[in-house]
Order: structure tokens, then C-alpha cells, then sequence
């Protein structure tokens, strides 16, 4: 059986480090402008909320609109749907997530997983602490919550915890397909997460927004950072 000589086995590892370098480069590209951007966002839909711009007209608009849509089976299910980010279950995943790649010996998904998690519950409630927004206010509400508002603790534990979760799948499979699925899903469920915070009367639509930009502005930086770091070290 013939071998290739030594000067094309060194062009193919010269080439395939390239290439490796090359998609590393781009995964960082692609998390600094994410992480960029949603800051940005976040810090538009900041601008708005304490300025009391127009965005906070059409946050009192829509939630008087849905609570005044109110139904006792649409309130049902918006009840369930919001448990998706309640910090009960979303522990809940966490573990049971983190568990599973420390047995399958996955040390830097699982240190993905802790840092996005644990960092975005600990980041939200600085921003609550700093916005000192009060919650919407109706004669009988749904829900009754003396904590601040802006932005969603939900919506955002829900964009991180399910952006990893989606993040690892994609990385998991090769096939496009099942990463559009992955994708949609992960968007959809996060999305209903934070609508049924503004049907609950829990949130204002601004809030919702701030916590998306704010999960997905955390998400983007700690996969990035330990993307690189793993890639650098292997």
C-alpha cells in the first residue's frame, strides 16, 4: 500500500489548519457582531424606556389591549407556557442538562451552560436594580408581582437557557434541516415564554424585548469566549 509522501501530508495539515483557523475566525465574527448588536438594541429600548419615548405609548397600548382580551383558557395556557421560564424549571433543565454533558464528558458546553445561565439570572437583576421600573398596573390583574420590570426575567432566562440548548444541537447535527427545526423551535418557544409574560400583565413589550436583546447579547459572549479558548487549546 503506497503512502503519500511527506510533502503532501504536510500540505494537507498545513491546508486543513487553515481551514480550521479560518471557521474560527468567522465564529468569532459572527458572536462579536452579535453580541454588538444586541447590546446596541438593548441599549435603544433603554434610551426609550427611561426617556418615556413613544415605545412606552405602545407598551401601555398593547397591554391594556390584551388584558382587556383576556379569557379564562387562553389565561390557562399562557400560565403554562410562562413556567418554560420560571426559575424553577429553568434550574430544573439546567441541572439535568449539565448533569448529562458532565457525563459525557463535555466540560466546555457544560461551562457554557453555567456561565449563560448563572451569569444572565445575575445580569438581569443588576438591570432590574438599576431601571427601578415598575410593573403594568391594572384593577384585576392576573398576576400580582411587587418586583421591578425591565427588563423580563423570563423572557431572558428563556433566550439563554433554550438559545444553549439549541446552540448544542446545531453543533450536534449536521443536517440543515435539523438545524432549521432546532432553530425555529428554540425561537418559537422562547417567544411564547415572552408573550404570555405581556398577556399576564407581568411585563410591557418593551421589557420582553430588552430581556431578548440582553439573553442573546450574554449567549453570544460566553459561547464565543469558550469557543475560542477550546479551539485555542485543542
Amino acid at each position: 500500500m503506497q503512502t503519500a509522501p511527506p510533502s503532501l501530508l504536510t500540505f494537507r495539515f498545513m491546508k486543513k489548519q487553515l481551514r480550521a483557523k479560518s471557521f474560527l475566525k468567522l465564529q468569532l465574527v459572527a458572536g462579536v457582531i452579535v453580541f454588538a448588536t444586541m447590546t446596541l438594541t438593548l441599549g435603544e429600548i433603554s434610551e426609550d424606556v427611561i426617556n418615556h419615548e413613544p415605545l412606552t405609548i405602545a407598551d401601555v397600548r398593547l397591554s391594556n389591549w390584551l388584558h382587556a382580551q383576556g379569557a379564562p383558557l387562553l389565561t390557562k395556557v399562557m400560565l403554562v407556557a410562562t413556567a418554560f421560564g420560571s426559575t424553577a424549571l429553568v434550574s430544573a433543565i439546567t441541572v439535568a442538562f449539565g448533569v448529562y454533558l458532565l457525563g459525557r464528558r463535555r466540560r466546555y458546553w457544560f461551562v457554557a451552560l453555567v456561565s449563560s445561565v448563572v451569569g444572565a439570572a445575575l445580569l438581569n437583576k443588576l438591570l432590574k436594580f438599576i431601571f427601578h421600573r415598575a410593573r403594568p398596573h391594572f384593577d384585576d390583574p392576573i398576576l400580582r408581582l411587587d418586583s421591578y420590570s425591565f427588563p423580563s426575567g423570563h423572557t431572558m432566562m428563556a433566550t439563554v437557557l433554550y438559545g444553549c440548548l439549541a446552540a448544542w444541537l446545531i453543533a450536534s447535527v449536521p443536517d440543515w434541516r435539523w438545524r432549521a427545526l432546532v432553530v425555529s423551535a428554540a425561537g418559537f418557544l422562547i417567544g411564547v415564554v415572552g408573550f404570555s409574560r405581556i398577556y399576564l400583565g407581568a411585563h410591557y413589550l418593551s421589557d420582553v424585548l430588552g430581556a431578548f436583546a440582553e439573553g442573546l447579547a450574554w449567549l453570544s459572549l460566553c459561547l464565543t469566549v469558550i469557543y475560542a479558548v477550546w479551539q485555542h487549546r485543542s
